[in-house]
């Protein structure tokens, strides 16, 4: 399962996507929204684990004591795993294939919304419990799996006047987390809330 073969046959789908979904940065005005937002972006592009980098943000703007991040599922939503999806994930037609949709929030702030389509034949039955039962974030949960992260797609949603449109957001990630082998098990979609781009770093 995390054979040479595979890891390039991940590859091969990530270049081909990219090719077809270009990275996109839409760089807009230099309000403070925007400034926020692009060094978000930065710092996101830059770390394998968006969880981490939310937890960081979250210290340095003293938004909770202690600056936990919590995943709130929503439990209704379902949306099962397209062609594209299964493709990326390298799964067969009857494979499970699991969908995750949470609201990463710290304190009393929203900063991201988190689609998320995982193999759970390729956690460990505690993952899949944590993620089952908890309001742990994915990323904290599987890190035991040494992961990193493939960049797919990196959009900063603002206008050009920096400002965020209507229930878009700020800026939206998509990316694969692989294994160290290139295993890939997990898909996911980030939304990150207008609410990131206006909260200045303590003491500011």
């Amino acid at each position: 399962m995390g054979s040479p073969w595979i890891a390039a046959k991940v590859a091969g789908i990530v270049v081909s996507l990219a090719a077809a979904a270009p990275v996109t940065l839409t760089h807009a005005a230099e309000p403070g929204a925007a400034i926020a937002t692009r060094a978000l972006n930065a710092d996101l592009l830059a770390h394998d684990s968006a969880t981490e980098v939310l937890r960081r943000w979250c210290a340095s703007r003293r938004l909770a004591d202690p600056p936990l991040i919590k995943a709130v599922r929503e439990t209704s939503a379902e949306k099962p795993a397209d062609r594209q999806t299964r493709a990326l994930l390298q799964v067969r037609a009857n494979e499970p294939v699991r969908y995750r949709r949470v609201r990463l929030v710290c304190g009393s702030h929203t900063l991201s919304k988190a689609d998320n389509w995982y193999v759970p034949d390729r956690l460990t039955p505690d993952m899949n419990r944590q993620l089952d039962q908890t309001e742990t974030p994915f990323g904290f949960v599987v890190k035991p799996l040494g992961y990193h992260r493939i960049r797919l797609v990196a959009t900063i949603l603002l206008d050009r006047y920096g400002q965020a449109k209507a229930g878009q957001g700020v800026l939206q990630h998509k990316a694969l987390l692989v294994t160290p082998e290139g295993l890939p098990f997990s898909f996911v979609v980030e939304t990150y809330t207008s609410d990131i781009a206006t909260i200045n770093p303590a003491g500011r």
